[in-house]
C-alpha cells in the first residue's frame, strides 16, 4: 500500500506541482488585492489634502458674468377678476462679451503631497446693445429702472483678492457682497446701475471689468454673450481643456499655454434674456484645468493590474527550469517567497513615487526586486546562466509593463500584442519538451 501510493505520488509528480503553483498564485492575489486597497487609501489622503488646502485658499472657480436684472411689475388677476400688479425680474445678457485673462500657478504643499493653486487677472468688457423689454411683453413703462443691478456669478467669493470695479458706461461704480437674488446664479457679488441713457444710444450700455481671483485646480467661464470670446495664457505646461466647448486655437510648450475660445448665443441652452424662467448657466461652462503632469497614484493601479501576469510567468519560468534541469527542485514555499517578493514591488513603487518622479520610482522599485530574485535564484539553481535568463527575463517584462503604462491609447492593443508574443514564445521554448519522460527525469532532445 505504501509503495502504491509513493509510485502515486511520483508518477503525477509534474500535475501536482503544477496545480500547487496554481493555487500559490491565486492565493497571491490576496496580497493584491491588499496593495490595491493601500493605492486607493494613499489617493485618497491625497485628495483630502487637496481639498484642506483648496478650503482654506479658494476651490476651482466658475466665472459667470454680467448679467443684468431690472424689476418690472406684472399685472395679474385675482380669483375675483381684479388686476393686481406683482412685482417680477427680467434679466439680460450682453450681446458682446469679451474675457482676457492670465493665470498664474502657485504649488503649495500639505505634508507630501502637491496642491496646484493659482491666481488670475481677468479683464471682462463688452456692451448690451438694444434693451428692448417689449420683446418679452413688458411695457416699458412697467420697468422699475431704479432698482436695476448687474449680477456677477463666482463659486467661491473668498478668492476675490481686491475691489471689484465695474465701469458702466461713463459711471465707475464698486461691487456689494452676494446677489439680490439667486435664481440663476448661487454665489457671487452684484452692483446697482442705471439704465437710463441718453443720447443717440440710449438703451445700449458699454461695461468693463477688472477682477483678481484666486482659486485651485480649474477657472471656468460661462458664455453669456451673444458672441463670446475668451482669451487665456499662463505659464503652466500641462493644461487640461475642459467644459462645453473646446478652443478654436491653442499652444502648449514647455514655457505655458495660451487658448482662444469663441462661443456663440445658439451653442448654448439659454436665451438672451426671458423673465420667470430659471436656466442652469453653469451646464454650459467651459475652461481649464491646471494638471499635474502624472498622477503616479493612477499609474501604480495600472500596474498592480498586471500583477497576475507578473506572478504568473515568473511562476513558469522557474517551473520550466526546475522540470529541464536535470536536478534539483523548487520548494512550493521558495514559490511563494518569490511571489512575494514581485508584490513587495507594488509597495515599493507606490511609496517611493510619493517622493519621486513615476519612472525613478519604477526602476528603482524594479532594479531592487529582479536583483532580490536574481540573487535569490543562484542560491536555488546554482547556475549562472540560468540566473541571468531569469534576471532578462523579469527585467523584460518590467521594460513591458512600464511601456504599457505610458501608453494610455494604445496599451490594450500594445498589451494584446504582447501577451500573445509572450504566449508564442512559451510555446515555441516548450514544444520539445516530453512531459511524460519528465516524470522519470529526462527531456526529449
Amino acid at each position: 500500500m505504501e509503495n502504491s501510493l509513493v509510485s502515486f505520488w511520483e508518477r503525477n509528480r509534474l500535475v501536482i506541482k503544477i496545480c500547487t503553483i496554481g493555487i500559490l498564485a491565486l492565493l497571491l492575489l490576496i496580497p493584491t488585492a491588499f496593495i490595491s486597497s493601500l493605492v486607493r487609501e494613499r489617493e485618497a489622503r491625497r485628495q483630502e489634502a487637496v481639498k484642506e488646502v483648496s478650503n482654506k485658499w479658494a476651490s476651482g472657480q466658475t466665472v459667470s458674468a454680467p448679467v443684468l436684472v431690472i424689476p418690472y411689475l406684472k399685472h395679474v388677476y385675482d380669483e375675483k377678476g381684479q388686476r393686481e400688479l406683482v412685482r417680477e425680474l427680467a434679466y439680460f445678457l450682453p450681446d458682446q462679451l469679451h474675457i482676457d485673462g492670465k493665470i498664474i500657478p502657485e504649488k503649495r504643499y500639505r505634508g507630501i503631497y502637491e496642491v496646484i493653486l493659482y491666481r488670475s487677472d481677468l479683464h471682462i468688457s463688452g456692451r448690451f446693445d438694444d434693451l428692448q423689454p417689449e420683446g418679452m411683453k413688458i411695457a416699458r413703462e412697467d420697468l422699475l429702472t431704479d432698482e436695476a443691478f448687474l449680477m456677477l456669478g463666482l463659486d467661491d467669493v473668498r478668492g476675490l483678492e481686491d475691489q471689484v470695479m465695474l465701469r458702466w458706461a461713463d459711471t465707475s461704480l464698486l461691487f456689494r457682497p452676494g446677489l439680490p437674488e439667486n435664481t440663476s446664479l448661487k454665489s457671487g457679488i452684484s452692483v446697482p446701475v442705471s439704465v437710463v441713457g441718453s443720447g443717440q444710444d440710449k438703451n445700449s450700455f458699454a461695461f468693463d471689468i477688472r477682477l483678481k481671483v484666486k482659486g485651485s485646480g480649474q477657472l471656468f467661464f460661462v458664455p453669456l454673450g451673444a458672441t463670446t470670446t475668451l482669451s487665456l495664457r499662463s505659464p503652466w505646461p500641462t493644461p487640461s481643456f475642459d467644459g462645453s466647448f473646446l478652443p478654436d486655437k491653442r499652444r502648449v510648450t514647455p514655457q505655458g499655454f495660451e487658448a482662444e475660445w469663441k462661443v456663440f448665443h445658439l451653442n448654448r441652452n439659454f436665451p438672451q434674456h426671458w423673465t420667470d424662467a430659471s436656466y442652469k448657466l453653469q451646464d454650459a461652462a467651459f475652461g481649464v484645468n491646471l494638471m499635474l503632469p502624472v498622477d503616479a497614484y493612477q499609474q501604480t493601479m495600472r500596474c498592480v493590474k498586471y500583477a497576475i501576469l507578473f506572478i504568473a510567468l515568473t511562476f513558469i519560468v522557474f517551473f520550466l527550469l526546475e522540470a529541464t534541469r536535470g536536478g534539483g527542485r523548487v520548494h512550493p514555499f521558495q514559490y511563494l517567497l518569490i511571489g512575494l517578493a514581485l508584490c513587495v514591488f507594488y509597495t515599493l513603487l507606490l511609496s517611493i513615487s510619493e517622493y519621486l518622479r513615476f519612472s525613478w520610482a519604477y526602476g528603482i522599485a524594479a532594479v531592487a526586486v529582479v536583483g532580490l530574485i536574481a540573487l535569490y535564484s543562484w542560491w536555488v539553481f546554482r547556475s549562472r546562466r540560468f540566473t541571468l535568463l531569469v534576471s532578462g527575463i523579469l527585467a523584460l517584462l518590467y521594460g513591458f509593463i512600464f511601456t504599457l503604462v505610458q501608453l494610455e491609447d494604445f496599451s490594450l492593443l500594445a498589451g494584446s500584442v504582447g501577451l500573445f508574443s509572450i504566449l508564442t514564445l512559451l510555446m515555441y521554448y516548450s514544444r520539445k519538451i516530453d512531459w511524460y519522460g519528465l516524470q522519470g527525469g529526462n527531456k526529449r532532445q
